[in-house]
């Protein structure tokens, strides 16, 4: 039996969009009329973790009412031709609810929650908050289980090794201003077809081998699955 064709995505905020979830930062510098600065950094846990906790606690109520779009089902589509991975930048749960078989989160994922103390402990919750004194097995408070600025990306050379395997790699709503993820779009293997579905064009220096959709997922997206599933 002839073993399925390797793609891999890598998505971002504006899917997630489509799904009526706030993008990451508007125009305006703001995340729901928070400063970044204040409840998406380390030192913002530091200096206020009550407030940083009770913004997640809104992000992940928001998330768990979302449904996944036209885009989301798309993804799901190609596994019936290509082993499909897709690697995404987004908090939500909106790829998993569609019924992508692997995800990967880089930026931790809004459903868990992980140890102050033991980073190693990543709790799957069974409500949509965490509280200020919910502890871990080992006493320490628990945390959103998201990468904020200023923390390593441990997921990222997991990530790059998947990448270096694709026979196809398609990136989806995001704008490939955020490092180390966008990152990825350069590690794709030479001659290995790339496709950009966004309403945007971000650069890509190999452009010889990059498609350029400029619409959001919801139309965009289906229209690549349906070829792809044709070629």
């Amino acid at each position: 039996m002839e073993s399925k064709r390797k793609l891999v995505v890598l998505s971002g905020a504006g899917i997630s969009a489509e799904s009526g979830l706030a993008t990451f930062r508007d125009s305006n510098g703001l995340w729901e009329n928070y400063r970044i600065e204040d409840v998406a950094t380390a030192d913002a846990w530091v200096r206020n973790p009550a407030l940083v906790q009770d913004f997640y606690n809104k992000r992940r109520k928001q998330a768990l009412s979302a449904q996944p779009n036209a885009g989301h089902k798309a993804l799901v589509a190609l596994e019936a031709k290509y082993d499909v991975t897709v690697i995404t930048q987004n908090v939500d749960n909106l790829h998993e609810k569609a019924g992508s078989s692997t995800v990967l989160h880089l930026h931790g994922e809004l459903a868990k929650a992980r140890s102050t103390g033991d980073p190693s402990l990543v709790y799957e919750l069974e409500t949509d908050e965490i509280q200020m004194g919910d502890l871990c097995e080992k006493g320490h408070q628990l945390r959103p289980h998201i990468v904020w600025f200023g923390e390593e990306v441990p997921m990222m050379e997991v990530a790059y090794e998947i990448t270096q395997q694709a026979d196809v790699f398609i990136v989806v709503g995001t704008s490939l201003a955020v490092y180390p993820a966008a990152g990825l779009a350069y590690a794709v293997p030479r001659g290995v077809p790339i496709f950009v579905v966004d309403p945007n064009t971000p650069e890509l220096r190999h452009k010889d081998q990059v498609t350029f959709i400029a619409e959001p997922a919801t139309t965009g997206l289906v229209r690549l699955a349906e070829q792809l599933l044709a070629a």
